[in-house]
């Protein structure tokens, strides 16, 4: 049995290698010895205000070193870390941080307004540790994170201990519903991480293995998705488990030119990204600058949490043809569920995976494996090592960890078709299934043939009404700079490629799809503008 605490593994790392960087934020710099030094202050200025083990404390940042500092100080203490959509309304940061008890916050003073606000609203959060980012001065309800993060203190541990059972709680939007909370324990959530990593340490070696595996300053990683997201929070961890360099970008909205910059400049080894949201832009951006950018440290790209499409790929590749893109199927609740990987000599086709070692695609209603060839639509499950549930909810925990034969297993409820050769297909999330006349279309299927047409930047597929189908299959597009297709002639498109069936019936054509930050889709808002727009129409 291992018991991971990732305090124990950073520790040992800034013990290493204290000289080695750590963390990189424009010009701002942390070594090993810092990033380990500052979260034992700020985890002393926490058990000051009396919290106690397990207590939950919220980021409201954007990307910046105290995200990841303040995450090291919780896990000193056995506190948990929950991350925050900076995107939230009033309401919906109350419903979050009530939901979560949290007891503490650390926020971006650009904030401040908001939470002045709703702070009544919150009782239960009892610390307020506030980021100066020069948008004014620290409000009197608020302690200056810095003061807590430079008072001197030798090294932090709470009487309560470490254990790998403590909580990291990651919540997720999802496609529906109100966001829930994923509890990961931190050994379950080290053993995952470290079987996607690219450089992977010795499990049972125990923190002697991290010692020895550390022999050096690490891989060089840029999240340019949020660290408020799974992808990026999950690959920075990953990262700093093996002695690596986390870089953020400064700017708050997705530069693809500051990221390329900052490639070449800190010698970046991975980029993490969701989907094409991010992919796109910086294929636009190589196009448009070819030869700018040497980007001889780039070994590979990973793209979690959204798919980027074989086009994107392949053009991508053009431009640096040695990095490996990889596409890693994975959610909040299910780590390791398949990888999709394309390198200058060979590209894989959207959507199409390798699946884990322990990963089964099942049958919804038997519960009984998928055959391979079979064409048959299954339901992925993964077992292993998985999350322990949502917090307070255990309805939805039981809808999606069963246990099956004997294992438990995490079930998204991702849907799939299983090759001959046994790798996937993946067809999508089920809540967000169009049933059109009895047939199933999964909206990334209709998406990703929308997005081969040369006019689409973007494109959603949702349901609309229909009276004599139930519901139909309806696009949302939106369209490169200049272009001008016709609805009917993005509809044929699809037709060429699709069963008629899953082709759009209608197509909006839009501004901006507005993906969230972390490049997702909310569905429910584009199929309530859409019905209505049919409706009117």
């Amino acid at each position: 049995m291992t018991d991971w605490n990732f305090a124990d593994v950073w520790e040992a790392v800034a013990e290493t290698i204290p000289h080695a960087p750590a963390l990189v934020h424009g010009e701002r710099r942390v070594t090993w010895a810092e990033f380990d030094g500052r979260a034992d202050s700020v985890a002393q200025a926490l058990l000051d205000v009396g919290v106690v083990h397990q207590d939950k404390v919220a980021h409201y940042l954007y990307n910046c070193t105290e995200y990841l500092e303040s995450t090291f100080a919780m896990f000193k203490i056995g506190l948990v870390p929950v991350n925050t959509n900076y995107r939230y309304t009033n309401d919906e940061l109350v419903y979050l941080w009530e939901n979560a008890d949290a007891v503490a916050v650390i926020f971006h003073g650009t904030f401040v307004e908001r939470i002045e606000g709703l702070r009544t609203r919150v009782p239960g959060v009892r610390c307020w540790l506030w980021v100066d980012d020069g948008s004014g001065p620290c409000p009197a309800w608020a302690t200056p994170y810095e003061t807590a993060a430079t008072t001197k203190t030798d090294r932090v541990t709470a009487p309560w201990g470490r254990s790998g059972s403590d909580l990291l709680m990651l919540y997720t939007g999802g496609t529906t519903g109100m966001p829930k909370g994923v509890m990961w324990r931190q050994d379950d959530l080290f053993s995952r991480i470290n079987a996607g990593n690219l450089l992977r340490v010795p499990e049972d070696g125990g923190l002697e293995g991290i010692r020895k595996a550390v022999v050096g300053a690490g891989p060089v990683i840029i999240p340019a998705c949020p660290l408020m997201h799974g992808t990026g929070s999950f690959t920075s961890i990953g990262s700093l488990n093996i002695g690596g360099c986390v870089v953020t970008l400064t700017n708050r909205r997705f530069d693809p030119v500051e990221l390329l910059d900052t490639v070449d400049r800190e010698n970046v080894n991975v980029i993490a990204i969701v989907g094409d949201a991010f992919a796109k832009p910086i294929l636009a951006t190589l196009d448009e600058h070819p030869g700018r950018w040497k980007l001889s440290t780039l070994l590979a790209m990973i793209s979690s949490g959204v798919m980027f499409s074989e086009e994107t790929k392949r053009a991508l590749l053009r431009h640096h043809p040695t990095m490996m893109l990889i596409d890693a199927f994975s959610s909040s609740e299910a780590l390791g569920m398949g990888a999709s990987v394309s390198s200058g000599s060979s590209t894989e086709h959207t959507a199409h995976f390798t699946l884990g070692p322990e990963v089964r695609v099942l049958d919804p209603d038997t519960g009984k494996s998928v055959v391979p060839g079979s064409g048959e639509i299954g339901v992925l499950a993964l077992g292993g090592r998985n999350p322990l549930g949502y917090y307070k909810d255990e309805k939805k925990s039981a809808n999606t960890f069963k246990e099956i034969d004997g294992v438990r297993y995490s079930i998204p409820g991702d849907f799939a078709t299983v090759d001959a050769d046994g790798s996937i297909q993946l067809l999508g999330r089920g809540s967000v299934v169009i049933n059109t006349g009895g047939e199933k279309v999964f909206p990334e299927e209709v998406e990703e043939a929308l997005k081969t047409h040369s006019a689409v930047r973007d494109a959603v597929a949702v349901a609309i009404p229909d009276k004599r189908f139930g519901e139909v299959v309806a696009a949302v597009v939106e369209l490169r700079p200049g272009a001008a297709p016709t609805e009917q002639e993005l509809i044929d498109h699809v037709k060429e490629r699709l069963a008629g069936f899953k082709a759009p019936k209608r197509v909006r054509f839009v501004k901006s799809i507005e993906r969230s930050p972390a490049g997702k889709i909310d569905y429910a808002r584009h199929r309530s503008e859409t019905t209505e727009w049919a409706t009117s129409a």
